[in-house]
């Protein structure tokens, strides 16, 4: 089985990484788990002209875009990792994913779409500087965790779980108790 963990937050020794490496410890030893730093990449935005969609793949100069495209589509599994920016994923992660439309979503001829990554699990993980219950209150990381999982929802994707990581400003510790979880949830894959 293979395992892409997609890692949008800029700080690599920042929350989400941490998270996300207490995910992958609770992943069974003789899986794949390829980590993708998405700030190690150059991914163009979308400029909407439509031309994947017959295609299957984006038609603009390749960058780090259809590299990371691929590796989603063939993955048996995938963890997203975002910081919350504005009550949304990093601009980088939608950037990715507008890009990267036919790897989750195909297109029938009659021009219905189905789904890509039907039944494949997924985890997503935020973290944001607002404190509970603010960060649900105000869909600080509420939000960013809804806009990945609207996604992955319509790729066909089947979530395991969400964890959230509010007040990273005044408590950048991560508990134990979410690392538990963390690892926990790593296992189901």
């Amino acid at each position: 089985m293979n395992i892409v963990v997609l890692n949008s937050s800029p700080r690599k020794d920042g929350t989400i990484t941490h998270i996300l490496k207490g995910i992958t410890s609770g992943i069974a030893k003789e899986y794949n788990i390829e980590w993708i730093n998405l700030y190690d990449y150059s991914i163009k935005p979308c400029t909407a002209c439509m031309k994947c969609r017959p295609d299957d793949e984006c038609i603009l100069p390749e960058d780090g875009g259809q590299i990371i495209g691929r590796k989603i589509r063939d993955a048996d599994g995938l963890i997203i990792g975002t910081p919350t920016h504005w009550g949304n994923m990093s601009a980088l992660l939608k950037s990715l994913f507008d890009r990267n439309m036919t790897a989750f979503i195909g297109e029938k001829t009659n021009g219905m779409p189905f789904p890509r990554q039907k039944g494949k699990p997924a985890i997503i993980v935020t973290a944001c500087t607002a404190p509970w219950p603010f960060n649900f209150i105000t869909t600080q990381s509420r939000g960013a965790a809804s806009a990945v999982h609207r996604i992955l929802h319509s790729d066909g994707y089947k979530l395991l779980g969400k964890i959230i990581k509010p007040g990273t400003n005044k408590k950048p510790q991560i508990p134990q108790s979410l690392l538990n979880k963390a690892k926990v949830l790593g296992g189901k894959l």
